[in-house]
């Protein structure tokens, strides 16, 4: 039941319904109070409500029932971080780094827990506009405007944001930047007035001194000229070096895509390098890098470059989109390197952090498929027909002595070992059967008919839930299709005679009323019979039955006109008298 519960509460935290997995790891701590995977997972659906304190709770229950287990301390350090407990946050991370060195995910966590610490210790004299210029919103306002957004192609602009960004006193050092002004008056939703002709002359004292005395004393207006064109910004020769570089690099770069789609895998690798090496700070030349290793079937090369494309995204506080992009493809690399069960958990993983990082629906079929595949894989590894038909037999002896619960039991354990052997089904269609359970027995039969068709068990089955369930019409064409496999077989013609002799009774009226009743409602919840009563057709044959004979007998030579009513007949909706 634990188990049950917890699968659910995985399920809603991957489609992102944190509440519903609140509920369902919760039921299932207290069904397994002892288990620190359910703590943790509590822990990080806590996290993502932002319920920092809640998450640190279950963080510390997970490392005192669990201390060697690294993940625990992940969950604790994200939720002293979250909390701003920054120096606890960074003592956590780095104790599960201590269990386990090579988690890239304890890696990232200490990396961001260290970069708040730095950025929480202010000096005193921190300009008052510096916070201003945290987070991912602010490129996205300085591209959306359209005074700023041609600033973002000047690499030196680039570089001062980026230096306030890590650092945010750094932004007195560019005050007289009339760029960095502007940027100011975007972020802070506030117009900047352009400065006029006499205020930027102002800033040269050189030049007013030249002037004749007589413009200071003219009292007649100006005449107004027309505004000077602005001249070309000078670059220094190093800007100009690395716009030159980039530009290259996006040229490598094009190369390499039409390479990648010619499937000529050498050559693209040789572009995306060359790219790289012009220009470290777009990660897609490492994505793409790795996309061309995923071909290839390198996946070692696939994952060193995508675990690459990560630290230096988040180095450079690059798009989401992008470093989601990249776990995608590196789980993609381990799924592939998968070769049993266990294997595919570190893929499921990374697949998660991708979608915390962009829910994209590409990536959330991909944790699907390989959640998929490791349940299959776990279900191989588990395949012996050897216990299996042990664990039959062992049913079988159970059900003689009609411990029906017990035998359901075994046989529920050598499906598990070979869920392909039409008796096991079968024999637990009888169990289930005897125990009431109609539908389970119901289901069982239809999978033992679906797997051996011709193995005439699996039809008695069948049709003994179905008459018990006073199906009758159904359980009559259940012993039918039975007998055309196996005609002479007796469970199956004494299944037709008392299906038969049933609804006759109806027919005749030898029922009561209230049996009637209860075989009429549980027809009308047949899909098939509501069909066939919506059916306009169907409705006036039904009302010729009643007022017009002669109609009625032209209606009853029609095949499946017939064939209708006597499924109306066999459930009771329709008597003949």
């Amino acid at each position: 039941m634990a188990d049950e519960a917890k699968a659910k509460g995985n399920a809603a935290f991957s489609a992102g319904r944190f509440e519903e997995a609140i509920r369902y790891f919760s039921e299932a701590i207290d069904l397994a109070p002892t288990n620190h995977v359910l703590y943790s997972n509590r822990s990080a659906a806590y996290a993502s409500l932002h319920r920092y304190a809640e998450a640190l709770a279950d963080g510390h229950k997970t490392v005192e029932i669990k201390p060697d287990w690294s993940k625990g301390y992940s969950r604790l350090g994200a939720a002293h971080l979250g909390l701003g407990n920054h120096e606890e946050a960074i003592a956590a991370y780095q104790k599960g780094l201590d269990l386990d060195p090579n988690n890239e995910a304890l890696k990232s966590g200490l990396a961001d827990a260290r970069a708040a610490a730095t950025r929480s210790r202010k000096p005193s004299a921190a300009s008052p506009f510096a916070n201003i210029f945290q987070g991912p919103e602010v490129w996205a306002k300085l591209t959306a405007d359209p005074s700023t957004r041609a600033y973002l192609q000047q690499p030196d602009f680039v570089k001062m944001l980026q230096e306030i960004q890590k650092n945010p006193n750094n932004l007195n050092l560019y005050l007289q930047d009339q760029r960095m002004m502007q940027v100011l008056g975007v972020l802070l939703n506030v117009k900047m007035r352009d400065p006029t002709r006499d205020e930027m002359e102002s800033d040269f004292p050189e030049l007013d001194k030249k002037r004749p005395q007589a413009e200071t004393t003219n009292k007649a207006p100006p005449q107004t000229e027309p505004e000077p064109e602005p001249e070309p910004m000078e670059f220094t020769d190093e800007v100009k070096e690395a716009k030159q570089r980039k530009a290259e690099a996006q040229k490598e770069k094009e190369a390499g895509n039409t390479a990648y789609k010619k499937k000529d895998f050498e050559d693209a690798i040789k572009h995306y390098t060359k790219a790289i090496e012009l220009d470290d700070e777009d990660i897609s030349f490492l994505t793409n890098r790795a996309a061309v290793y995923l071909e290839m079937g390198e996946y070692e090369d696939c994952i060193a470059d995508c675990d690459k494309a990560v630290e230096r995204g988040r180095e450079l506080h690059s798009d989401f989109k992008m470093i989601a992009r990249a776990l995608t493809r590196k789980g993609s690399a381990l799924v592939k390197m998968a070769k049993c069960s266990k294997d595919y958990e570190p893929a499921i993983e990374t697949f998660q952090k991708a979608l915390t990082e962009h829910r994209n629906p590409d990536t959330l079929k991909k944790l699907n498929d390989a959640e998929r595949a490791k349940k299959e894989a776990e279900q191989q590894e588990y395949y012996d027909p050897k216990v299996a038909d042990e664990e039959r037999e062992k049913g079988n002896e159970f059900f003689k002595e009609q411990k029906y619960p017990e035998a359901v039991k075994h046989y529920t354990e050598a499906l598990k070992r070979n869920p392909l052997d039409p008796k096991t089904y079968s024999n637990r269609a009888a169990c289930y059967t005897k125990l009431g359970a109609l539908p389970e027995g119901l289901k069982d039969a239809e999978k033992c008919i679906e797997l051996d068709p011709s193995f005439s068990k699996g039809y008695t089955r069948k049709g003994a839930v179905q008459f018990f369930m006073k199906e009758y019409d159904k359980a009559l064409e259940t012993y039918q299709e039975g007998l055309k496999h196996d005609p002479k077989n007796h469970e199956l013609i004494d299944g037709v005679r008392r299906c038969v002799e049933q609804i006759n009774r109806t027919n005749r009226g030898d029922i009561s009323p209230e049996e009637l009743k209860e075989r009429q409602a549980k027809a009308m919840q047949d899909p098939e019979i509501q069909n066939i009563l919506s059916d306009p057709i169907m409705r006036q044959v039904l009302v010729d039955l009643q007022e017009n004979p002669r109609a009625s007998q032209e209606h009853l030579k029609n095949p499946q006109v017939m064939n209708k009513i006597q499924k109306l007949i066999s459930a009771g909706i329709v008597q003949m008298r």
